[in-house]
């Protein structure tokens, strides 16, 4: 618990993540249905819904739209009690209690007795002045070597059944039905290619959002927003800025609405710009396929380096902005309940984890789709064209690929690629793999019977799981039980990037892809709720940091013999 005089600056308590994600959602949706709270603070009439007030449901039902706001503030409160256990009036009073207790504990002096909890003796290091942030590192550290190590069998399994029995049942189906060619080449070479593509990394991104929604469970990610305030102070920030941006881990948007959170209008608008610079898990796609083609075993050191260099970069950021056009105006408050740790329950880790995974898998079906589409239409276009560069997509991408030159990957189908990327940045995986693997031409197999391509589906999905857990357990020390002649195989993309790109132009691309605009949905709600302009800023500023970060890296890289 820390605490800062504040002068003229309304609080507000933040009730953690979960609590906090259905508020942010409740108080769009005052927006989107046109509801008007009348006299009644909305946040405040926002917590009171999700509780289930018995005077203040009553007269919101009166309120035009307001049936459709309390069932909308029902099911937030359902959905909150199948993950935490308790009623949201329960876990609301938990947190004041625990705010009240913290800031007793804060001003009062009491006789010293000899009850250390197991809590305080863990919060003695994991807070410590020095150890702390090193700790922050080493656990995002591990958690990223998981990821990539945990996940390869399953994400090499995911790329051979997509690129294998999905695709050959598609081509049987086209050919059954007498479809013609244009027909095949969309489906297969456009939808299935660029779909696929991006739904390879599936596995990785259910076994990031395990570990994020356990440590914050455990109670760790509160710590981590206490051990960073002395940090963000640097920037003109508290501790409770870096709340959002542990959400934007996993997605920019909730976390630019969880800004909201923040009293000072100033701090808000700053923690906005700064939060897309955080790796959410739709570059995670990015950093796989070029982590595994030219980084191998230390693909996951290399990822782990995007995620801190994003907080890097963000605070340098900050304190360009708290010096030029968003200076401090008045003292900031950091009030942080520390909660005692806990043991996560597995329903609420499970849920958390297949609801962030299950939005990635919609956008995969819904914007992705579309995207796929288009992509295959501008790469055919006009009519007839037997060279990808001489279609409309690679016409316009070239005019545009020596902005990228002086980066290292200055050729047309990258331009494309980052291009596309401004819609959703897992487009830029989808379109690579239309660009490089859709024209290429398939080896001849030997045909397989239905129930032979699901017996080799089910063996395989097997040995993905005794593989993993393998190097699960290899983590223990002094334990190996992995073969190194069976480490985990590039993806299909990875390989084709062999000839595009070389290890230092493949860096560059990532710290490129890890700062440059942000997708169009980030930017509309930095619009929503701060206007055009500052989300125009955000687009501006991250491409000229990304263009500048990438062209250091590739040419100091040069210089010093890397190329």
């Amino acid at each position: 618990m820390t605490i800062t005089t504040t002068t003229n600056e309304f609080f507000r308590l933040d009730y953690g993540g979960k609590l906090e994600r259905e508020i942010a959602k409740l108080l769009e949706a005052f927006d989107q249905q046109g509801f008007n709270p009348g006299l009644y603070p909305r946040r405040w009439l926002a917590i009171k819904l999700l509780e289930a007030d018995a005077d203040i449901l009553p007269r919101v039902q009166g309120m035009e739209n307001g049936e459709k706001i309390i069932g909308l503030a029902r099911q937030g409160a359902e959905h909150l009690k199948s993950m935490l256990g308790d009623d949201v009036d329960m876990l609301t009073a938990d947190h004041r209690y625990g705010f009240i207790n913290g800031v007793v504990r804060q001003s009062l002096q009491r006789p010293l007795v000899d009850r250390i909890t197991l809590t305080d003796r863990i919060d003695n290091v994991v807070t410590h002045k020095w150890l702390g942030l090193p700790i922050f590192f080493l656990v995002m550290y591990l958690i990223f070597r998981l990821v990539i190590d945990v996940s390869s069998p399953f994400l090499d399994w995911t790329d051979a059944v997509i690129t294998g029995p999905i695709s050959n049942w598609f081509s049987f189906l086209l050919d059954l039905t007498r479809a013609p060619v244009w027909l095949h080449s969309l489906v297969v070479d456009g939808i299935v290619a660029g779909v696929g593509g991006v739904l390879v990394f599936v596995p990785g991104l259910l076994i990031l959002y395990f570990f994020l929604a356990l440590l914050e469970d455990s109670g760790y990610m509160s710590r981590a927003a206490f051990v960073m305030d002395r940090f963000m102070r640097v920037v003109g920030l508290h501790g409770k800025s870096f709340i959002p941006m542990i959400l934007g881990f996993g997605c920019a948007v909730p976390a630019v609405y969880a800004t909201r959170t923040i009293a000072s209008q100033r701090d808000r608008i700053l923690t906005a710009l700064l939060v897309p610079l955080m790796s959410c898990s739709a570059r995670l796609p990015v950093y796989v396929v070029f982590g595994l083609a030219f980084f191998g075993a230390r693909a996951g050191t290399v990822i782990w380096a995007m995620y801190a260099l994003g907080i890097v970069v963000a605070m340098l950021a900050g304190m360009v902005f708290t010096r030029t056009i968003l200076k401090p105006d008045v003292s900031s408050a950091f009030v942080l309940e520390l909660p005692p740790y806990r043991q996560p329950a597995l329903k609420s880790v499970t849920i958390h984890m297949w609801e962030n995974t299950r939005e990635f898998v919609r956008k995969a079906g819904t914007i992705i789709l579309g995207a796929s589409v288009v992509m295959w239409l501008l790469l055919n276009l006009p009519w007839g064209v037997t060279e990808q560069r001489n279609s409309y997509f690679g016409k316009v991408s070239g005019a545009i690929a020596p902005i990228f030159a002086p980066l290292g990957f200055g050729n047309w189908e990258t331009g494309g690629a980052l291009v596309t990327g401004f819609m959703a940045k897992e487009i830029v995986v989808s379109t690579m793999s239309q660009i490089y693997l859709g024209d290429v031409e398939a080896e001849p197999v030997e045909p397989t019977s239905f129930g032979e391509d699901l017996a080799g589906i089910g063996t395989g999905f097997v040995e993905a799981t005794v593989n993993s857990g393998k190097i699960l357990l290899s983590i223990l020390p002094g334990v190996n039980l992995v073969d190194e002649e069976a480490e985990g195989e590039d993806t299909a993309l990875s390989l084709a990037l062999h000839d595009r790109f070389t290890p230092l132009s493949a860096l560059a691309m990532l710290v490129f892809v890890l700062l440059y605009v942000p997708c169009v949905a980030t930017l509309g709600a930095i619009k929503h709720e701060f206007g055009a302009s500052w989300a125009v800023t955000s687009a501006v500023y991250q491409t000229a940091v990304a263009w500048v970060a990438a062209f250091l890296v590739y040419q100091v890289g040069t210089l010093l013999g890397f190329a």
